[in-house]
């Protein structure tokens, strides 16, 4: 696995981590300064690289939409399959306003292993953009 894909699944871990506990847990805070300091330490790393390739996601798919730091873009729950896979909903990730119908609910979400960008529509899940090998 490479660097990035082990940052995001470290930080989609303790997203999922955080989503268990209640504000009252008194490791609530502990966990979510951890998050932060993943995500920002994500962003640092491989914010301009990102960021460069979710503009041009952005200006075939979505021209109308701002792009936004790529942690944004990452799930804040999902579900690891027994398989490996991750399942995540219908609402993760950075809504948009999708070229084809800027009045429906589109998504882009980034995932990893292997690293891509997901184009989420009433029409189905795309991947429009994949790291190469």
């Amino acid at each position: 696995m490479n660097t990035i894909d082990a940052a995001m699944i470290a930080i989609l871990e303790k997203r999922l981590e955080l989503s268990k506990l209640n504000y009252s847990d008194e490791s609530y805070d502990d966990v979510e300064e951890i998050l932060h300091d993943l995500e920002d330490d994500f962003n640092e790393k491989y914010g301009d690289q990102l960021e460069d390739i979710l503009e041009k996601v952005h200006i075939k798919h979505c021209p109308e939409s701002d792009v936004l730091l790529p942690t944004a873009y990452l799930a804040k729950k999902f579900v690891e399959t027994e398989d490996g896979e991750i399942e995540i909903g219908k609402k993760e990730g950075v809504e948009v306003e999708w070229i084809e119908n800027p009045a429906v609910g589109a998504r882009l979400v980034l995932l990893p292993s292997p690293t891509r960008i997901l184009l989420m529509t009433p029409k189905g899940i795309s991947v429009v953009w994949e790291k190469e090998s």
